[in-house]
């Protein structure tokens, strides 16, 4: 990796861990390795929404044209969000494309990502199905996404009903996250999530 990006690295870790906005925000970047291409992101949910809570996890990759190219970001956390993919994770996000410029950091694309998560663009999409249920059924949306945030990212518990309509499928023999995908997809609906789990 070229020392422009090295240094540039080093200096952005460094604004991370040291920032108090960062850290009031609940902000986390650690290495996960000695030459500071591969990282670890660390954003928890925002107040008000159906994230508030949970803790979510991003691996980031820093190309060799760092910093004139955006990092590699993508949610390790499964989360069910319109501009997130809910089967890997990929994220819908300008800065992380087109419309990134060299004098952005890597505290931008941390806090630029919490704020997506308050702030969906379901009519850019990264994930349809969920961008559908956001603008079609938001009650349901919401429900879907705070469940996802208690199973996969640790937020607190609130969707009882929903947990029993995984155990049931579960019964019925198909694996867990297969059972919550088909039932989040097909809004609840026991018998439309067999059906796609059966065709």
């Amino acid at each position: 990796m070229a020392n422009i990006a090295v240094a540039r690295i080093k200096r952005e870790f460094k604004e991370v861990i040291k920032s108090e906005e960062v850290a009031k925000c609940h902000i986390k970047l650690e290495l996960k390795d000695e030459s500071f291409t591969e990282l670890r992101g660390e954003i928890a949910g925002p107040p008000d929404t159906p994230y508030e809570g949970a803790t979510y996890l991003l691996d980031i990759r820093i190309p060799e044209t760092y910093p004139f190219n955006p990092p590699k970001v993508q949610f390790t956390t499964k989360i069910w969000h319109p501009n997130i993919s809910s089967v890997t994770g990929a994220i819908c996000l300008d800065i992380l494309k087109d419309q990134w410029a060299a004098a952005m950091t890597l505290r931008t694309v941390l806090l630029s990502l919490q704020a997506l998560l308050s702030a969906a663009e379901p009519d850019d999409p990264q994930d349809a199905v969920v961008a559908k249920q956001f603008k079609e059924s938001p009650d349901i949306f919401k429900k879907t996404a705070r469940h996802w945030a208690n199973v996969y990212a640790g937020g607190p518990k609130r969707e009882y009903d929903l947990e029993q309509k995984v155990e049931q499928l579960k019964t019925m023999g198909f694996e867990e996250h297969r059972a919550r995908a088909a039932l989040s997809t097909h809004n609840w609906m026991t018998e439309r999530a067999m059906e796609h789990l059966l065709s």
